[in-house]
């Protein structure tokens, strides 16, 4: 498994190693040991799988506040999308920056998001899956959303003169300057 950093502490781009042959690979996705082993503890609680349709279809900017805040190991399990994380942990060097990756069934990579990080994603082609881990489990009182085209936060979602599709909840999100974190810088990860 390769681990590299991102620009923004905490969050990390997980490939693990492919074992091919003629009839496909095997790949170990996640394996706790040995992420501990990298000072990398989490402990996930329920799965995910996520399918749109379309390609353009936006899900995010998303959190889930405290007490049930989740970190999220992202991937994608068919497809391409591009995956997007901002940090917004009060008192960060990096607040309201966002950093995104694409994630594709070809390149296998993970993105690992802690708690205190907006986490949104769009679809690069048709019947895209993702896949994702999380360290608490859903709770409705809990969820939110920032919208995913806020330019405070001027994310480059490359979708050219294509119209976003997005969820309800994702078109009445609101904007970041009108958001009270409830997440708490920590110093380094």
């Amino acid at each position: 498994m390769r681990i590299e950093d991102t620009p923004l502490a905490g969050l990390k781009i997980l490939t693990p190693r492919r074992f091919g042959d003629s009839r496909g690979f095997f790949s170990e996705s996640w394996n706790q040991q040995r992420m501990e082993e990298h000072g990398l503890v989490y402990e996930f609680v329920q799965d995910n799988h996520s399918f749109s349709t379309e390609t353009g279809t936006v899900r995010g900017l998303h959190y889930q506040s405290p007490p049930h805040a989740q970190d999220k190991l992202v991937r994608c399990g068919r497809g391409r999308l591009f995956d997007v994380a901002v940090d917004i942990r009060t008192g960060s060097p990096t607040y309201g920056q966002w950093f995104g990756i694409e994630l594709s069934f070809e390149n296998g990579k993970q993105l690992l998001v802690p708690k205190g990080f907006l986490h949104g994603f769009v679809t690069r082609d048709p019947n895209t899956e993702i896949i994702y881990k999380c360290s608490d489990y859903y709770a409705p009182e809990c969820d939110g959303a920032i919208r995913f085209d806020d330019p405070d936060i001027g994310v480059d979602w490359e979708l050219g003169q294509s119209q976003p599709i997005l969820s309800d909840k994702d078109e009445a999100a609101s904007d970041l300057a009108d958001f009270e974190s409830p997440f708490i810088w920590e110093g380094p990860v």
